[in-house]
């Protein structure tokens, strides 16, 4: 019996459909893999602990002079360390033209909502900052502040 050209052979279309299925299987298993990865903003940008060296000021890098209540300090170097408690600190060293070098440390505690900290300092007013990666900035008496861990 002859076949028409448009029949198809069974056992050719079944083995068709298995090497189909076998190829693609693997595209199906790697697509599904990648779309179910957890994204890489995960703990880097919300786990806020640990301590941050200020690198500029008013964007400025340090050290770098500024004008702030009539003086002219240079920032010369800074810190700003959270901790897992609620609490945090910021240590900023400058100079001031009749004075020398000085340091100055403040306290405060801080809430922290997402990767955004309010935090009330000690006999002082509230601040809010912003943890990205490992970047923490913030403005304080309208001067910006970015440290780096």
């Amino acid at each position: 019996m002859k076949r028409q050209p448009n029949q198809s052979n069974p056992k050719l279309q079944s083995a068709l459909t298995r090497f189909v299925g076998l190829c693609l299987l693997p595209v199906c298993l790697i697509l599904a893999g990648t779309g179910c990865k957890k994204e890489a903003t995960g703990s880097a940008r919300l786990e806020p602990t640990g301590v941050y060296t200020l690198v500029s000021v008013d964007g400025k890098s340090l050290p770098c002079s500024l004008l702030h209540e009539g003086a002219s300090p240079t920032v010369k170097s800074g810190t700003f360390t959270i901790t897992a408690d609620g609490n945090c600190r910021s240590q900023i060293t400058f100079s001031l033209p009749d004075r020398g070098d000085l340091s100055r440390e403040v306290k405060a505690s801080y809430t922290r909502r997402g990767a955004e900290l309010t935090m009330q300092w000690e006999g002082a007013g509230v601040t809010m900052g912003n943890v990205d990666g490992n970047t923490f900035t913030m403005t304080n008496e309208g001067i910006a502040f970015v440290y780096r861990k």
